[in-house]
């Protein structure tokens, strides 16, 4: 299994080498065959993996492919552990890929850098691979990094853009923020545990917290070494899952082409952290403290990056701030120990999040790259595959029964309600059974604005208008079946049965999933369910009152806008978290580096050291000078002095 395992990997790689270096002799054609076809056998092979897993009954691999080094007792090693939630992972990575592969060759045809593109999107999806398949903690830091670098490059494609540029760097240094904490993590646990595998770190977990360890971090104050390894870790995917404060760099990344953003929203870069959260389980268990941080920091981002979402007029940042909120959900059940409807949320959140990135792109294809939705309106008969599929995806976000994202999305809510983190729990409750209406009142706020309300196009626009080619149309259907109907098949085995076991680890008295699944007879009386939880009408509120105020009386928003213009200004400022940054990180950064400039490097170094030791050879060497006058007595009398005073020494030291 090891070189099967090892294929699905490379196989992207493969295809990225080969575009990203070859691309000029094999075209474009070549490219973008040799890269679909890399991660289309990856798509197939990690299928046949999960079938094998769960059907088949196999065994899950855990094993070493290469050593890389040895350092004393320490094996630093490049491996594999396939189970369950690795093949589940691989299967949501590979084919929302797939997707976004077939999707670019329509939306990226007259761009110039078209192999590049596609070098740089399959080294993403190898970059993501070997994170979620890696059995160590080395090769998990390998993979995060890929990612991270990739998704630079991607972010900041149009080099020429100086927004571009700007918003790659700022996504590189926030994350460079996150890594430091997840590299203190990792140092921590090998400190602590004295190995990097996961395996063996995870068999000695339940031991070490046995005995409360602590160490000493300055002047006697003692610190939970546990807690510290968890929030450092949970650091990382602060970065990587765009979680407040670190949030600020995914909004950015919309700069970049609109596959990518599918590719880094729904499928790879951002699902990282919640990923590893999942698959440290066993350390977070131990650590109330760090969990009760996750739980609060997720709840916040749901909440209030929902709330970003209802100003924003650019089509695409509407759904980046989606998001937003959503990795806030998935957030929020990681911090209630409910981690397999985190990684359920992730995978159902993967499609629909996909479907509507990707119909976003059909509609900036059909309004030749217009992205303001100010100036869109009455698209549905212009584009309906476009429009079902959005409708489809708009849906299965809101959490509307019988779509994918309500089952996901409504156990979240209830895993917060059972929550045992006492205030913790509550607060997370509370925002996000709000964020239910945020999510529905934004979310058909752009569907109704793109779709359903006055045409707010010129002439010229209208004349071309028309529903994108099948090479984009396609990828958008393929989404909308599992947006649709993967919860159906998966929700009991995967939240409530034994998907799970041996892989999540979840202490008795943190297990509310075991609560909710009491209420579970099946995904259709669990729909029916819905209509006595205050969840569903709080969605549909939200649906409602975006049709009145975008279909009934557009007049309001504007109304409401003049009304509660600082309440308007504060969002449309994003909470002025970039202004913070600016202020103070960036330009706070930039005045000390001119202080340490200015009297480090010219007065310190340059003044004193290195010309200053000039200087003084300049003085010590014209003093000397004065005694070198030639006069054979003077050097007589310079000898008897010395003399006197070697003599003198040899007493005093007698």
């Amino acid at each position: 299994m090891e070189k099967y395992y090892l294929w699905i990997a490379l196989a992207p790689l493969i295809g990225a080498i080969v575009a990203g270096l070859f691309g000029r002799q094999i075209g474009r054609a070549g490219s973008h065959v040799v890269t679909i076809a890399g991660v289309g056998f990856s798509t197939i092979a990690s299928m046949f993996v999960l079938k094998y897993l769960l059907v088949d009954g196999g065994e899950a691999y855990n094993a070493t492919v290469y050593t890389w080094a040895v350092v004393g007792d320490l094996t630093l090693e490049v491996g594999f552990l396939v189970d369950n939630l690795t093949a589940m992972m691989m299967v949501v990575v590979t084919f929302v890929s797939l997707m976004v592969h077939i999707y670019t060759i329509g939306y990226m045809k007259d761009d110039p850098g078209y192999q590049r593109f596609f070098s740089y999107i399959s080294l993403f999806t190898f970059a993501m691979l070997m994170l979620v398949m890696s059995n160590n903690f080395l090769q998990l830091f390998f993979g995060w990094e890929a990612v991270g670098l990739v998704s630079y490059l991607l972010i900041g494609f149009w080099y020429k853009k100086d927004t571009a540029i700007y918003a790659n760097l700022k996504a590189f240094l926030v994350n460079r923020v996150g890594d430091f904490g997840f590299l203190l993590g990792i140092a921590g646990v090998l400190y602590f545990f004295n190995s990097l595998d996961y395996a063996t770190v995870f068999g000695k977990v339940e031991a070490f917290a046995a005995t409360e360890p602590t160490f000493d971090v300055i002047n006697g104050s003692e610190w939970s070494a546990m807690t510290a390894i968890c929030i450092c870790l949970f650091i990382g995917a602060m970065g990587k899952s765009a979680q407040v404060p670190l949030h600020v760099w995914l909004p950015d990344s919309m700069e970049g082409p609109t596959p990518i953003s599918a590719l880094i929203h729904a499928a790879t870069m951002v699902t990282a952290g919640v990923f590893m959260v999942a698959r440290m389980s066993p350390l977070f268990e131990y650590s109330e403290t760090a969990l009760a941080f996750i739980l609060v920091i997720g709840a916040t981002t749901a909440l209030f990056m929902g709330f970003l979402g209802l100003v924003q007029n650019d089509i695409k940042r509407v759904v980046a701030y989606s998001t937003l909120s959503q990795l806030g959900y998935m957030v929020v059940a990681l911090g209630s120990s409910a981690y397999a409807v985190g990684v359920f949320h992730l995978m159902t959140h993967a499609f629909f999040k996909a479907l509507l990135f990707l119909a976003a792109g059909s509609v900036i294809i059909g309004m030749h790259h217009e992205q303001d939705m100010r100036k869109m309106g009455g698209l549905y008969k212009y584009m309906p595959i476009t429009w079902i599929t959005s409708l489809i995806g708009s849906l299965a976000l809101i959490g509307t029964p019988l779509f994918s994202g309500y089952y996901s999305k409504d156990v979240i809510i209830l895993a917060a309600q059972h929550g045992t983190l006492g205030l913790a729990s509550t607060y997370a409750y509370y925002a996000v059974l709000i964020g239910v209406f945020i999510t529905a009142l934004y979310s058909f706020r752009l569907f109704f604005m793109v779709f359903h309300s006055n045409e707010r196009f010129d002439d010229h626009t209208r004349e071309h208008l028309h529903e994108s080619p099948l090479v984009v149309t396609l990828p958008l259907i393929l989404l909308a079946i599992p947006s649709v109907g993967i919860a159906w098949f998966t929700t009991g085995d995967m939240l409530f049965g034994s998907f799970f076991d041996g892989v999540i680890k979840v202490l008795p008295e943190h297990d509310v999933l075991s609560e909710i699944g009491k209420e579970w007879h099946g995904p259709v009386s669990f729909a029916l369910h819905a209509f006595s939880n205050p969840v569903f009408y709080l969605a549909l509120g939200g649906v409602v009152t975006a049709w009145f105020l975008y279909i009934k009386r557009p007049d309001i928003p504007q109304t409401l806008e003049n009304r509660f213009k600082g309440l308007h200004t504060v969002l449309v400022n994003k909470y002025y978290f970039d202004d913070f940054n600016q202020t103070v990180f960036a330009n706070g950064l930039v005045k000390l580096g001119n202080q340490l400039w200015k009297h480090g490097d010219q007065r310190l170094i340059d003044g004193m050291m290195v010309n200053g030791t000039a200087k003084t050879v300049g003085i010590f060497a014209s003093l000397m000078r004065k005694l070198q006058t030639g006069q054979l007595y003077h050097y007589a009398f310079t000898m008897i002095i010395g003399l006197v005073c070697f003599l003198g020494w040899l007493v005093y030291q007698g």
